[in-house]
């Protein structure tokens, strides 16, 4: 896809009034979906991201090896020409999962982590985790080899308000996890409450939390003003004003222990628009524009390379990328919506002018 068309920048001639360069980022969370929804969604994080932690909650799972392999290759063929955007892929925890498989997906590079879905926590997460106690011999081999396990936290005991599902998975299962597991490497997707920050930061030697772009933006009002908003839901669901300003000042304030997670997470709309809506948000086409608008709001910038391109790099012991990516204080703005056959996918924040705009990407120092 021509990139001039995903970004309409602003008349050329405007001067930008700054801008700043960074090593090329990553996304530690994604979800490129599969087939014509992956080819029509990826140019947007392949532009914006040198690397990406790729969700294996496909229909079905990625759980074996040979699945991510296969994955990973389908991703690779659908990367936009002279794209060098690398997968990193993921292995999907069920209760079946054994210790043995994972070691050697690990061993051989297939995957660089696993994903624990409660089981019907989010999207196609039906397959998922149970019993967390009963994958002990998973986690313990797990943590003897060093391979990091990602949490979607929320408990999924329906008799649990959905505003308080993060709170007390953190209470119920988190931490005698933590307890059991003590040398376990833990990531918290797509952390929506202040308590879940302070969680992290007292275990910061073993763990991280990502954050999304849209947990950065909008708080629970937002998803009912003027009308239910069905683009903004999302799981976990936003929380209330003082969680969404916690998230800000966790991801703009240098700690090593908070990084870059769009959960970027397309659905058509027709699945958004339905009697039961789909969650998800499709922020992958705005991600680094939205992120360092908010660094600048918070007069962060320079936080903003190490949130985008160094702390998750080294959490999962990887070198930062090679080359560059220059942001513009530039107008900028993006399509509303991506086509896809007779559908369309609509874009977090499309269609409104941004302050920001990616400027120069080069891919080698």
């Amino acid at each position: 896809m021509n990139l001039d068309a995903m970004f309409d920048h602003a008349a050329a001639g405007t001067a930008p009034i700054a801008s700043i360069s960074i090593r090329r980022p990553d996304d530690w969370h994604v979800h490129l979906r599969d087939g014509a929804l992956l080819r029509a969604i990826l140019p947007f994080t392949a532009a914006q991201f040198a690397r990406g932690n790729i969700m294996p909650n496909l229909t079905p799972p990625v759980t074996t090896p040979a699945a991510a392999k296969a994955y990973r290759e389908r991703i690779l063929a659908a990367r936009p020409a002279g794209s060098d955007f690398q997968p990193l892929m993921t292995c999907y925890l069920t209760d079946a999962t054994m210790h043995d498989e994972i070691e050697r997906g690990y061993a051989e590079g297939i995957w660089i982590a696993a994903k624990l879905y409660p089981a019907g926590a989010t999207t196609n997460a039906h397959h998922g985790v149970t019993d967390i106690p009963a994958l002990s011999p998973v986690l313990e081999r797990m943590e003897k080899i060093g391979m990091p396990v990602l949490i979607h936290g929320e408990s999924t005991d329906p008799e649990i308000d959905i505003f308080d599902r993060e709170a007390v998975f953190m209470e119920q299962s988190l931490f005698p996890l933590l307890k059991r597991h003590p040398g376990l490497k833990v990531v918290i997707e797509h952390a929506t409450m202040a308590e879940t920050l302070d969680i992290v930061r007292a275990h910061s030697l073993r763990m991280a939390a990502t954050i999304t772009p849209h947990h950065l933006v909008i708080n629970r009002t937002s998803i009912f003003q003027g009308g239910l908003q069905p683009h903004l839901y999302c799981l976990p669901v936003a929380k209330r004003e003082r969680h969404r300003v916690a998230l800000r000042k966790a991801a703009t304030s240098g700690e090593s222990c908070f990084f870059i997670g769009t959960d970027t997470a397309p659905h058509l709309r027709s699945r958004k628009e339905a009697e039961c809506c789909a969650a998800g948000v499709f922020g992958g086409a705005t991600a680094l524009q939205t992120y360092v608008h908010v660094f600048d709001e918070e007069g962060a910038l320079d936080h903003f390379e190490a949130f985008a391109s160094l702390n998750g790099a080294r959490f999962y012991g990887l070198a930062p990328n090679a080359g560059t990516l220059v942001l513009e204080r530039r107008e900028c703005r993006v399509m509303p919506t991506v086509p896809i056959d007779n559908d369309e996918v609509v874009v977090f924040r499309g269609g409104v002018t941004l302050p920001w705009s990616i400027g120069l990407v080069t891919v080698a120092d």
